[in-house]
């Protein structure tokens, strides 16, 4: 089997609340948007990030829990420190709580945002190869 990933789908408890955050506030577009269901963005080429709403999503895969920390955390790099601190800044304005940045023993730099959800994104300027790895 080919290793790959084509959806992130985060399981959202209001998802008119996570459409306003992410395209709104981020000022991502949305490539489908069901109301009161899902709302699906192009991250990249061949990889879509789906805002599914819980009430739409028990049916197919069950009960969903909350609470605490989650246990991973998704990663958006880019090409500078400067570059960390305006995203990190846009995030903030868009209404997320921000974790840092700083500097860090791995050689890079990087800070994280919380969306409305509780999930936690890495923004991160990785000066080594696999920091190279950004979608668009």
């Amino acid at each position: 089997m080919d290793p790959r990933l084509n959806f992130v789908t985060l399981v959202v408890a209001d998802l008119d609340r996570a459409r306003r955050f992410y395209t709104g506030g981020l000022g991502w577009t949305a490539a489908l948007d069901v109301p009161s269901e899902v709302v699906m963005i192009h991250v990249g080429e061949k990889l879509v990030l789906s805002l599914w709403a819980e009430s739409a999503a028990r049916s197919e895969i069950g009960e969903v829990t909350r609470g605490g920390t989650l246990p991973f955390t998704l990663a958006h790099n880019v090409g500078s420190p400067e570059e960390v601190d305006a995203v990190l800044d846009t995030a903030r304005a868009a209404g997320a709580a921000v974790h840092g940045p700083e500097r860090r023993d791995w050689g890079g730099y990087s800070g994280y945002f919380t969306d409305p959800d509780g999930f936690r994104w890495e923004v991160a300027h990785n000066p080594h190869p696999i920091g190279g790895v950004t979608l668009p």
